[in-house]
C-alpha cells in the first residue's frame, strides 16, 4: 500500500489475493458476503462505504493487512485505538 492509495484500495487488493473460496470464507467471518464486499467496492467511487463495524472485522479477520483507516477514513482511529487500551487497563483494575 502506497502513501497515496484510495480508500478501501488495501480490501480489493486483499479479495484479489484470495481463491473464491477464501474470499467467500472471509466474507463469513466478517458477517457478510463477498457479492455484497464487491458491490460496494464497486460503488467506493460513488461514496458508497462500509460501516465501522465491517472495517473492524476486516482489519481482524485479515490479520491487520485491512486497516480500519483504509475502509472509514472520516472516523477518529487513533483516537478509538487509545481509548480501547485504557478501557482495558480500567478492567483490569477493577475485575
Amino acid at each position: 500500500m502506497g502513501k497515496y492509495s484510495l480508500p478501501m484500495e488495501s480490501l480489493r487488493e486483499y479479495l484479489n489475493s484470495l481463491s473464491l473460496p477464501e474470499q467467500q470464507e472471509f466474507a463469513r467471518r466478517c458477517g457478510t458476503t463477498i457479492g455484497y464486499i464487491r458491490k460496494k467496492l464497486s460503488l467506493a467511487k460513488k461514496g458508497g462505504r462500509f460501516g465501522e463495524a465491517l472495517a473492524i472485522a476486516f482489519e481482524r479477520e485479515s490479520g491487520g493487512r485491512i486497516r480500519c483507516e483504509d475502509i472509514c477514513p472520516n472516523v477518529d482511529w487513533a483516537y478509538v485505538r487509545n481509548s480501547g487500551a485504557k478501557l482495558s487497563t480500567i478492567n483490569r483494575k477493577c475485575g
